[in-house]
């Protein structure tokens, strides 16, 4: 029986009781005890060492997000590429690290595509309707999750079901002759639980080159998600749960042309993305709940295939397997200790890696008001043989109103089995290069955040610093060769004042100044960007928000320098009953002309509608 096969019908078995609602976290005020999954050590948010930002499921419903890349990059330290709108290529960088170095989790699963040159996430493609939080870890995390965490991690995590039996359903229309639609259906009681949830998007899209260019050819772009969970409540408090993402998305794309700007221009090209994610775990608490095991297997895989005019030019899968045991054992109120081992098997176009791994975390509270945390992991890679690495964090409150934390890590990533089979044959290179040596890091923040006593005024800042050494890319001496390192460093700010019962500003800004070993400035990355946010809602059915973004100038790779930009979007509630509310969203209010990556467009002035209905 196949992977697939069989976590597909894992999830049949795991929706098909309905188990007892838990307590969502995210109803709870963003200044309170908000659990960090991430963390792997169940830290609240004061407790944690790294800096952490946390983008909630009320987050996403306010500023009206269809994509999980929108919401991302509102997280300070987070920079977005996309080449085009509507399906483009998209990718995340934390603190100036590639998109190769940020993992990305689904509900504990890395979803990276083995089959890429780097091994990144695409972010391209997924949908918001089935997302409940998106966790945004910074700084080198590989101690608790591995290869690729050497910039940070995004963790996402799936909507948990709502209690009784309930459902949603939802439509749009917007610019471009965009529809959106969207249905789910949920259910818990003390047995279990359980929910489904389907949404699709078809667009006419615009030209992904820049139509000011004189690319007229509109791209196109249609997806369809399908999401499922559930658990079952077995005796002596331990838990089955399975759960399934899955996205099916086709977009078209234009052709390289090599004079015109980006080197991009109209063409007939069309590619297809099919995505498959999920796991199956069993949690087991055992000595009165104070040595909690978790048991999970997890299964991604990743399918593309690209068209050029209505015939097959490209096609690659890569699709990755977890095997995972995690303890945690509570020996007392100050000590906690978690250890685990982890295999995982990757698989690209009839190439395999494996790697087996060794991990330990320690918590210490001498006192209520001071964290200290350690950890050490050991990755066993079948091609490139041991790496070890370390992290320490401290995180003390002093006050209630004050909270200051620290970390120290080491992160490594494994070359990609692209990066470790390919055969550079127009360098007149026979084999792969059998020199390559996995990607390091080490790196340090501080910061403080302050909060005031009755929770209206919020702010923070932390300082980073990072170094990576053997930077993989493209030589044309060995094809792929640890030829570069990269130093960064720089500061996050963010702030927010509850100003009324009814108005609220939010906003963060983040500096980051990185450069490579020979001190030439990164590309696609710039120095400077922030958002701001102001919500608002008054007594009555009218709720929305103002969102402000902006991105400074950035390095193209051509050497020229991409103006920055500042994008103002508005969204718009208003609710007719408890179960009906309409909604809209403008996007790029003042109709700004710019460009996220040289050569491709991006939309002006446009927007939407929407009909939700719960029941």
């Amino acid at each position: 029986m196949s992977y697939k096969t069989a976590l597909l019908s894992a999830a049949a078995l795991g929706i098909s009781v309905p188990v007892f609602a838990q307590v969502s976290e995210l109803e709870e005020n963003r200044l309170g005890p908000v659990i960090v999954e991430g963390s792997r050590l169940d830290q609240t948010a004061a407790e944690v060492g790294s800096s952490v930002s946390i983008i909630s499921e009320e987050d996403l419903e306010k500023l009206d997000y269809d994509f999980a890349l929108d919401a991302v990059a509102t997280a300070p330290g987070v920079t977005i590429n996309q080449n085009g709108a509507f399906g483009g290529s998209a990718s995340v960088r934390i603190r100036g690290a590639s998109s190769g170095q940020t993992l990305v989790l689904v509900d504990g699963v890395p979803v990276g595509d083995p089959s890429t040159t780097d091994g990144s996430f695409n972010f391209a493609f997924l949908d918001t309707a089935s997302v409940e939080r998106i966790e945004v870890l910074k700084g080198p995390q590989s101690t608790l999750w591995g290869s690729d965490a050497i910039g940070g991690v995004v963790s996402i995590t799936t909507k948990e079901p709502e209690t009784g039996l309930v459902g949603s359903v939802f439509a749009e229309y917007g610019s471009f002759n965009t529809l959106r639609g969207g249905a789910s259906v949920e259910g818990a009681n003390d047995t279990g639980d359980f929910r489904l949830s389907a949404s699709g998007i078809s667009t006419d899209g615009i030209s992904k080159a820049d139509e000011d260019n004189g690319n007229t050819e509109d791209d196109a772009y249609e997806s369809t998600t399908l999401s499922a969970k559930g658990g079952l409540n077995l005796p002596s408090k331990a838990r089955l749960e399975a759960t399934v993402l899955y996205n099916d998305a086709e977009s078209e794309y234009d052709s390289y042309s090599g004079g015109a700007q980006g080197n991009v221009a109209d063409g007939d090209q069309v590619t297809q993305n099919e995505t498959l994610a999920g796991n199956l775990s069993l949690q087991l608490p055992l000595l009165d709940d104070r040595f909690d095991n978790l048991f999970l297997v997890g299964y991604s895989d990743i399918a593309r295939e690209n068209f050029t005019n209505g015939a097959q030019s490209y096609f690659a899968e890569g699709d990755r397997s977890i095997f995972r045991y995690q303890g945690t054992f509570e020996i007392n109120d100050l000590n906690t200790v978690s250890f685990g081992a982890e295999r995982e098997e990757t698989s690209a176009n009839g190439e395999n890696a494996d790697t087996d791994s060794l991990f330990a975390l320690y918590e210490l509270k001498p006192v209520d008001s001071l964290t200290f945390t350690a950890g050490v992991r050991n990755d066993d890679d079948s091609r490139f043989g041991s790496e070890t690495t370390a992290r320490v964090a401290a995180a003390w409150n002093p006050t209630d109103q004050v909270t200051i934390r620290s970390s120290w890590a080491q992160g490594f990533k494994a070359p990609s089995i692209f990066q470790s089979t390919y055969i550079c044959t127009f360098c007149g290179l026979t084999e792969p290069n059998s020199n390559l040596k996995p990607e390091t890091s080490e790196a340090f923040d501080i910061g403080v955040d302050w909060r005031s006593a009755d929770g209206g005024l919020q702010a923070g800042i932390t300082y980073f610093n990072q170094d990576t050494e053997n930077l993989i890319d493209f030589s044309f001496t060995a094809g792929y060769d640890n030829i570069a390192e990269v130093k960064s460093q720089g500061v996050e700010v963010f702030a927010g004042y509850v100003l009324t019962d009814w108005l609220s500003v939010n906003g963060n800004y983040t500096f980051i100044d990185a450069e490579d070993g020979n001190g030439n400035e990164l590309s696609r990355l710039p120095e400077q960007s922030g958002n701001v946010t102001v919500s608002f809602a008054p007594d009555g059915p009218f709720s929305g928000a103002v969102l402000i973004r902006y991105n400074g100038d950035e390095a193209n790779t051509n050497g020229t320098t991409l103006d920055g930009w500042t994008r103002v979007d508005l969204t718009g509630r208003y609710a007719l009953n408890e179960s009906v509310e309409l909604y809209g969203r403008v996007e790029n209010l003042f109709d700004d002309d710019y460009q996220q990556i040289l050569g491709y467009g991006t939309p002006g002035l446009s927007g939407s509608v929407g009909i939700r209905l719960r029941y």
